[in-house]
Parts: C-alpha cells; sequence; structure tokens
C-alpha cells in the first residue's frame, strides 16, 4: 500500500502498525489511537477515531437507498460518517469523476463502470489482498468475470443479463396456448412464435431504438459471441481495428443481423422505429402490447412499479441461427456491470481500510443485501444471499446464471468509451433503411480503424 501523505517516518510507521493490526472494520482507528495516545494529542486521537468517507455514485436511480445504507451503517459505525456523491441520470457522470480527480478532490469509494475504472487504473487500490477472501463470498467465476487486465481493482457488487424478455399473458394469447420458453431454441422457432402472435393481431416484438440498446447490446454482441473467453474477443476487437475483419463474413455479425432483420419485420414501433421512448416502451411491453422486448433485467426498475401491469415475465436467449448448439442461441448476456473502487491516489490509509470494510459489509450483510437485493431490485453474484429479490426478471437471469448459460459480454470494459454512440448511430440508419446491410458492415469498420494503433 503506498503512503503517498506520510510527513515522516514516525507518523508512517504508527499507520502502518494500526493497519497491520487488523484489517476489520474499526480496529484500524482504534490502533491508531492507541499509538497516538502514547504522545499525547488529543486532536490527533479525534482524528484517528473519526473518518469520513465519500461515496461516488453513477447508479443515480438509487441514490436514496445508498444514502438509507450509509445512515444505517453510521448507526453502527459512529465513527465512520459518509457522504453521497450524487450524479444526473444518464448524463455528465463521467465528466463530473473527471473533475473530482483533476481538482485533487476524488470520492474515496465509487461505483463505477468496470470500463471506468479501467481506463484510470493508477488512480485506485489495488484489492489483490482481498481476492481470496471475495472469491469465497462471490459465485464461481464472478471474480474472474471483474478482472481488469487481470487486476483486481474493483469489487462486483450486482449482475444484469439481457436477451428477449418476454410477457407470458401476451405471448400465451398471441399463440392460443400455454408457452414454452424452451421450445425456441432457434431463429426459425423465434418467427414461427412471432407469425402465431401477429395473426392474433398483437405486436410480437418491442425493439427500443435508441443508440445505446442497438450499439451496445445488440451490435455489441458481435464481439462478445466470437469466443466464450474475453480475452479471445479482445483480439477480435482489435484485428477489426486493424482491418483484418470483414463483417459480412463473420457469421455471428450476420446470424445477428438476420435475427435483427426479424425482429424489425415484427417490431411494434416499426411505423416510428426511432421514437425511443425507454419509458413508453417498457410500460407497453409491461401491459401486453407486445410480447417480447429486446431488453435487459434493468428495466424492472420501470416494471416493477407499473400500475395495470401483467404479473409474469421471463427471458429468453436472442437466437443468432438455425444451429440450436451454436454459441448465444442457448445463453443470456451477463456481465457484472458496477465495480465497487477504493480511491488511492488522495485518500488516506485509515480511509481506505474503512472503504474496505464499509464495502464487505454491503454486499455481505442482511442490511446490505436487502437494500441491493429488494429494495434496489437487482441481482448479486453472491452465495449465502439473505434477501429476497422482487425483480422478476433478474431471477429469470439468475436461473441462467446458475446453468452457466451466459454470454460473458466482459469485452466491453476494453472498448472505446464512444463506441456504442458513434455504431449506435449506424444501427438506427439500418433500421430506418438509409443503409443496407454492406452500409452497416462499413460505417461500423470504419469506425474501428478509426481505432488503429489506440
Amino acid at each position: 500500500m503506498k503512503l503517498r501523505k506520510a510527513a515522516s517516518f514516525a507518523i508512517a510507521l504508527t499507520v502502518v502498525t494500526g493497519l497491520l493490526a487488523g484489517c476489520s472494520k474499526g480496529n484500524s482507528t482504534n490502533s491508531a489511537v492507541k499509538e497516538d495516545k502514547g504522545n499525547g494529542g488529543t486532536q490527533t486521537e479525534q482524528a484517528s477515531k473519526d473518518v469520513k468517507l465519500t461515496f461516488f455514485n453513477t447508479s443515480a436511480e438509487v441514490n436514496t437507498v445508498f444514502e438509507e445504507l450509509f445512515k444505517k451503517y453510521h448507526e453502527q459505525n459512529p465513527q465512520v460518517t459518509i457522504e453521497l456523491i450524487p450524479t444526473p441520470i444518464g448524463g455528465a457522470q463521467l465528466e463530473k469523476f473527471q473533475s473530482l480527480l483533476a481538482s485533487g478532490n476524488p470520492a474515496t469509494i465509487v461505483n463505477l463502470d468496470a470500463g471506468t475504472i479501467l481506463q484510470y487504473k493508477d488512480d485506485f487500490l489495488d484489492l489483490e489482498p482481498e481476492k481470496a477472501k471475495y472469491e469465497e463470498l462471490t459465485n464461481p467465476g464472478a471474480i474472474d468475470g471483474a478482472l481488469l487486465d487481470g487486476q483486481f481493482l474493483g469489487i462486483p457488487w450486482t449482475a444484469q443479463g439481457y436477451g428477449l424478455l418476454y410477457n407470458k399473458r401476451a405471448v400465451e394469447e398471441g399463440i392460443g396456448g400455454a408457452f414454452d420458453p424452451a421450445s425456441v431454441k432457434t431463429r426459425d422457432d423465434l418467427e414461427a412464435v412471432f407469425k402465431k402472435i401477429e395473426a392474433s393481431g398483437k405486436a410480437p416484438v418491442m425493439l427500443h431504438g435508441a443508440d445505446w440498446s442497438l450499439g451496445a447490446h445488440y451490435l455489441g454482441l458481435t464481439y462478445s459471441l466470437q469466443s466464450q473467453k474475453v480475452e479471445d474477443n479482445r483480439k477480435f476487437v482489435e484485428e477489426l481495428k486493424n482491418g483484418q475483419v470483414k463483417l459480412t463474413e463473420n457469421p455471428q455479425f450476420t446470424g445477428l443481423m438476420d435475427t435483427f432483420d426479424l425482429l424489425k419485420k415484427y417490431n411494434a414501433r416499426k411505423s416510428d422505429p426511432l421514437v425511443a421512448d425507454y419509458n413508453r416502451d417498457s410500460a407497453d411491453f409491461a401491459k401486453g402490447a407486445a410480447a417480447f422486448y429486446f431488453m435487459g433485467d434493468w428495466s424492472w426498475a420501470v416494471i416493477g412499479t407499473l400500475e395495470g401491469r401483467d404479473a409474469d415475465f421471463g427471458i429468453l436467449p436472442l437466437p443468432i441461427s438455425n444451429n440450436p448448439e451454436d454459441f448465444g442461441n442457448a445463453q443470456v448476456a451477463y456481465s457484472e456491470p458496477k465495480l465497487f473502487a477504493i480511491d488511492d491516489s488522495k485518500s488516506t490509509p485509515e480511509q481506505q481500510e474503512a472503504a474496505k470494510a464499509f464495502i464487505e459489509w454491503m454486499v455481505s450483510s442482511e442490511d446490505g443485501q436487502k437494500a441491493i437485493i429488494t429494495d434496489m431490485g437487482l441481482s448479486m453474484p453472491y452465495k449465502d444471499l439473505k434477501a429476497q429479490s422482487t425483480n422478476i426478471m433478474s431471477n429469470a437471469v439468475s436461473e441462467y446464471v446458475k446453468q452457466g448459460n451466459i454470454i460473458n459480454i466482459g469485452v466491453i470494459n476494453y472498448l472505446p468509451q464512444d463506441y456504442w454512440a458513434k455504431t449506435g448511430a449506424a444501427m438506427q440508419k439500418y433500421l430506418v433503411g438509409n443503409i443496407d446491410r454492406q452500409g452497416l458492415a462499413q460505417e461500423v469498420q470504419d469506425y474501428w480503424k478509426s481505432y488503429a494503433g489506440k
């Protein structure tokens, strides 16, 4: 651990002694107090006992839940005070983080996208000494999935999945009988269901037209479907940058786009496909205006509290071919999108130890898990969960995770910040018919070539 703020060897020795004395919450501060008592420093004693942490949060929709957690932790650990640094939903979050860092006032703890933590990895604490403990606490593979260039820099706390959500009532009314999700193994299987639903007078599927959905979640599968190994998928992206890949000859890309054509054909929004009103699309699906919805379990934040919604929902993998054995036809996309990381640029060793203790409490205690699972409606990649989720969709995703039927989309952590906006714009042109398949492939390839050597 770096001791960037040590003013003298004696002070540094006191701090190190305190850290070695114990890693559980409060121990580091108490040990520092004991050392300082010998020096008779009353002010130093108070400073050592009271630790203030700041928490930069990019999950803006759950700011209030975090604030309640901070209060509860302070009640149990009165020497630790945690202040929220909120961010707006959907905008200027990265800019705010960069501004705090540039001004020399970074947050002690951040809740950031894994890719952002990788980008600023030199400013975050190496959590390697904590790794074995979290491997015991989490589901198999969860920590490996959170590693960034092989380093443990952020602690996973939530997991998300996406694919084809379905509204059970709407599907069954459309097909005129019970729906078995396992019956859809190929693109032709999916089209057969769509045809029945359309014949019944209902809209088969909702395709959200925002660039983030089309560029990151849909087209982004091209990079994750090349292999089950993130490293192989990173190599594929490098080959794109070097102009060594023709997307129109890549079976994963062509398969995805053949399925995209199917979604376009049966899209509930095909008369105005770029309206991209997330709340409206989610609400209409939840009330049965469309039987399927290409989206993720995070949409429960809109659907869960919606009046008049249906009750039964599930998720299907997005089939990209007519061979049931092809990778992707039986798997849903899965990631650990946000990580908790600890500042290593300005924070003191005492703040870092207090931050570690708070994060461990948050992901392993009943209070912390209830806040994340029940109040936030998120799933956690942890064993020994002490709370019940109300998010039907994340529960459905969890079943795929338990069976190992997931597409690890971790390659996105290594992609440029603008990839989804730029390639999403190309997908929007394709969606409305302004460019054909060849034109789309060319625009996407040109984007990646602009990053050659970077």
